[in-house]
């Protein structure tokens, strides 16, 4: 992204030669395999950006075809066109695209598409401000909220998203906004998603509900919100307020467990989700449980079977 004064984004990149076209938004969109070809149309492309780190809103006008593989990191992305044809997710849940019909893009894992000849609106969420907005509304703990990128939208849920974006619009492109109405309007859109779009999250445990436990909660939400970083047991305890004798009580009590297995039983719990979203013909078990801290692949199967009552390869292989 290219950031201009007072933490705005502003981008704006055109041209007509396919590999500037590709290596653009292989970039801006972590690709791989981005290859961009010429159709029956003189190649061109346009896309431009506005917005801040919480919430950006995006045009591309597109005059050949693009395919390749990509993996946003750290927002969630919905796209609608008004022209074109297009597939995301080629080979897993693919999604056929329709004009004026929005599609969450498929989040955590890298995804492949094919567009061609389209002009797209897209609308970027920063899953900072999706995970508070999830957390007041449904009790859903940071990182656990997962849409369902193939299923179908409610027309009048349809509606109402192109209001809001309309809405959103107006505000986001006059160029005069300040940071609290940036903010707010971030939020308007992370609520609209969570309406229009299905998903699934995990709640906060109700042991930690209860006022008293408020420091307890407080660790709970850093361990879901940093599971994929390499927090100790002392991290969790400084975030909460806590000592490390106090921390591990409080779990001991309410959850009976401890901080070191609740942080490994919600690695576990990422690494189905993966497996879940996976294709055997290009994802390990092996990989899957390395980025999630999981070492000797030994124990790690035999606690994933404890957790989930099946071998992490059939969970991959199931689809």
């Amino acid at each position: 992204m290219e950031e201009t004064g007072a933490g705005t984004v502003r981008i704006e990149a055109q041209g007509h030669e396919p590999d500037e076209a590709a290596s653009f938004f292989a970039r801006g969109y972590h690709g791989t395999g981005v290859v961009a070809e010429r159709t029956e149309l003189d190649f061109a492309y346009r896309h431009t950006a506005v917005g801040d780190a919480s919430l950006t809103l995006r045009t591309s006008r597109f005059s050949g075809e693009i395919r390749g593989t990509i993996q946003p990191p750290g927002e969630h992305v919905v796209q609608w066109v008004s022209r074109g044809r297009g597939v995301m997710d080629l080979g897993r849940d693919e999604v056929q695209v329709v004009p004026g019909q929005p599609v969450v893009f498929p989040a955590g894992r890298p995804f492949s598409f094919s567009f061609a000849d389209f002009q797209q609106n897209l609308v970027h969420v920063d899953d900072g401000v999706l995970d508070a907005v999830a957390a007041e509304r449904e009790g859903a703990l940071p990182g656990t909220v997962v849409f369902d990128h193939a299923a179908p939208v409610d027309p009048a849920d349809l509606r109402a998203w192109h209001l809001v974006m309309r809405q959103v619009a107006r505000t986001t492109l006059t160029g005069h906004v300040s940071p609290l109405l940036r903010a707010e309007t971030a939020r308007t859109v992370a609520r609209a998603l969570l309406d229009t779009f299905a998903h699934a999250s995990t709640p906060v445990p109700e042991a930690v509900l209860v006022p008293r436990n408020a420091s307890l909660r407080q660790a709970v939400e850093f361990v879901h919100a940093s599971a994929h970083l390499p927090v100790t047991t002392a991290d969790v305890a400084r975030h909460a307020g806590l000592t490390a004798r106090g921390l591990q009580q409080a779990f001991a009590r309410h959850l009976e467990t401890t901080p070191t297995e609740y942080l490994r039983a919600v690695r576990l719990d990422r690494v189905r989700e993966e497996l879940r979203a996976a294709s055997p013909e290009v994802t390990s078990v092996a990989d899957v449980a390395r980025r999630w801290a999981f070492a000797h692949l030994g124990r790690f199967s035999a606690a994933y079977v404890r957790r989930f009552g099946e071998y992490p390869r059939e969970t991959l292989q199931r689809r």
